[in-house]
């Protein structure tokens, strides 16, 4: 009976070692960080805002750590492909995701992705996307009520992300609130200029990032914006909240896989806070009208608590 005690004994105490020789591998490993190349995954091609500021944030990685940090733009699947790969990746922090809000709420209630939502931790939430609907500036109707009275009687196509992407079902619930329908949609990797001006679609629902170029032009004008506020750069334009009463923004943050050690997730959010304070970052707020800010991690994941039950409500406007 004694020897045995002794051998549960010796083999408790073998397991303990081993756990404190993991912890200590894992503490060491998170003070080290970065010790190795950093990629942040980008679901999307190169352009607009996430993109723009996800590269603004590895540039400071790099500076500050001495560790190469680059952007790999992985389009595909709308926006599901590059959310993969960071779900697939070691939980150290060398493959960060920079993703939108539908990658943790519609696409896994839809069914269209193969990771839960809860594969993923928060490092935390910087955008708030500028997104509108914009159409030709010759179009015959100037708000969406106007849009809502000229698509019963007129074949009216419209230009989106996806069917799981959150502006598609945002802009169908309007729709559906105004009691009109779009007579066609298509998906689109990217929503441009060149979508209404090659009339790929009547309406777009894109972000102002990505039309810039026709809206300084004159050549493209909004009928609405998804954001909380009017954005500065066409204060007329009314929010979705006022012209349909629909309240949500659509953000995008920093994502990592779940198991990454805490301490290397303060370490990238300390980075990604301080990138955002350089005035390039400033610029881009005042010439896009987006929402460039830091949300905490533990606040980002009630955002995405929230807005996961959100999705579960808007799916009904896209299946």
């Amino acid at each position: 009976m004694m020897k045995k005690t002794i051998n549960q004994t010796c083999k408790l105490l073998a397991a303990s070692a081993l756990l404190s020789s993991v912890f200590a591998g894992t503490v060491a490993m998170a003070a080290d960080y970065p010790n190795r190349p950093v990629k942040f995954i980008v679901p999307w091609p190169p352009g607009d805002l996430e993109d723009v500021l996800t590269r603004i944030i590895a540039e400071e990685m790099s500076k500050e750590t001495g560790v190469p940090a680059t952007v790999v733009n992985k389009p595909g699947g709308g926006g599901v492909l590059g959310a993969t790969t960071v779900a697939q990746s070691r939980p150290d922090g060398s493959v960060i995701g920079s993703f939108v809000v539908d990658l943790l709420t519609t696409q896994v209630v839809g069914g269209n992705a193969p990771y839960s939502a809860d594969a993923f931790v928060p490092v935390g939430i910087f955008l708030d996307y500028p997104f509108v609907l914009a159409v030709k500036s010759d179009a015959p109707y100037n708000t969406l009520g106007e849009l809502a009275d000229y698509a019963k009687s007129h074949q009216v196509s419209l230009g989106h992300f996806g069917y799981q992407a959150t502006p598609t079902a945002i802009t169908f619930k309007a729709a559906d609130k105004l009691n009109f329908k779009f007579a066609s949609d298509s998906a689109f990797d990217a929503l441009d200029c060149s979508t209404l001006a090659n009339g790929d679609a009547d309406v777009i629902n894109t972000t102002t990032q990505l039309i810039l170029p026709c809206l300084d032009s004159k050549e493209v004008k909004l009928l609405t914006s998804f954001t909380y506020n009017r954005l500065v750069i066409s204060p007329d334009i009314p929010t979705l909240s006022e012209a349909a009463g629909i309240s949500q923004t659509l953000w995008n943050g920093l994502f990592v896989k779940k198991g990454t050690p805490q301490a290397t997730i303060d370490k990238i959010a300390s980075i990604a806070e301080q990138a955002l304070q350089r005035p390039e970052v400033l610029k881009l707020q005042a010439t896009t009208g987006a929402g460039v800010y830091w949300t905490s991690a533990d606040n980002a994941k009630k955002l995405v608590e929230h807005d996961y039950k959100n999705a579960e409500e808007l799916s009904k406007y896209v299946n």
